[in-house]
């Protein structure tokens, strides 16, 4: 089983607009509202690829109601720890004129000290009965950054494989419990090794390779550096790769990123190699694009991408 957490769980609302102009009033002609949260996204891809997967993290209010009883009607297992205050709103609106999509995001509630613990011991339990545990997204108010790194420490303690998904300080911070797995972007991967690169440039890429390295070192074995519609750059224990995703229309970009995580852990947790891993995270996260919603996939797709992904070894 695969265990994703979500700290600031949301409903997310996508709105289809003919156009998005700013100061005028904007009529959607088609909306989905859907259980989501960076987590929440990775849970409902695993579960829609065929893989046991049980979803926690914090849930609050009428909207986290909202979110537990649309679980339910999905079939994905959950078990949130409840808060007081309500769990947040996110808008994704896409201008169908020329394909923008503009994001709104709720900050989320604050959560106590005590809801913490909870879900602490909540986390340790399905650590105890799952292959991996995947931490996505960011942290809701109250919650300090070292949160992730605590939270990874009891999972390893468990048995279990740890993935970080995050950003900015939660990520500087998380990094410190050394978890299996971490997908930042190129602009997080530099500030998590102080180092710029180019993904076109070999001298960069070497210098790349090199910074990664002492993550290994310190106990993170394997790296995605998120490059977008270029695709991703893969460091596997000392092992590089260059992956290339296939070029399509896209529908919708939101939830990628957690697609690609998704698609990691079932290939992780199946023991694929390397770059089969590496190939199929991207068929996932590509797939996502070809959906109206953010955290759907369709196997048949995913299945036809994989033999389009380009996943080169470069050391």
């Amino acid at each position: 089983m695969i265990t994703t957490v979500t700290l600031n769980a949301a409903i997310d609302k996508t709105y289809y607009l003919p156009s998005f102009p700013l100061g005028r009033v904007s009529r959607v002609h088609r909306m989905y509202a859907e259980p989501g949260g960076k987590g929440i996204n990775v849970a409902r891809v695993i579960s829609l690829l065929g893989y046991p997967v049980t979803a926690t993290g914090f849930l609050g209010g009428h909207n986290g109601d909202w979110i537990r009883t649309t679980l339910d009607r999905q079939g994905i297992a959950h078990d949130f720890a409840a808060i007081e205050g309500e769990s947040r709103l996110c808008l994704n609106m896409i201008d169908e004129s020329n394909g923008v999509s503009t994001e709104v995001l709720e900050p989320g509630p604050v959560v106590s000290e005590q809801a913490m613990e909870k879900l602490a011991a909540t986390v340790e339990r399905l650590a105890a009965r799952s292959q991996i545990v995947c931490f996505s997204g960011s942290l809701p108010g109250g919650v300090p950054v070292s949160y992730y790194a605590e939270l990874i420490g009891i999972v390893k303690k468990a048995g279990a494989i740890a993935f970080l998904d995050t950003s900015g300080e939660a990520l500087r911070s998380g990094v410190k419990g050394n978890p299996y797995f971490i997908k930042p972007n190129e602009d997080e991967i530099v500030q998590l090794l102080g180092a710029k690169f180019d993904a076109d440039s070999s001298a960069a890429k070497q210098s790349l390779q090199e910074q990664l390295a002492k993550l290994h070192e310190q106990g993170i074995p394997a790296v995605s550096v998120s490059l977008g519609a270029q695709g991703s750059l893969c460091s596997f224990e000392g092992s590089v790769y260059r992956a290339v995703a296939p070029r399509i229309d896209a529908v919708n970009t939101v939830g990628c990123g957690d697609a690609y995580v998704a698609g990691m852990a079932i290939g992780t947790a199946r023991e694929l190699p390397a770059l089969e891993r590496i190939a199929y995270a991207t068929a996932v996260g590509t797939a996502n694009a070809l959906t109206d919603k953010a955290g759907y996939v369709k196997s048949g797709d995913v299945q036809r991408l994989l033999g389009e992904v380009a996943v080169e070894r470069l050391n």
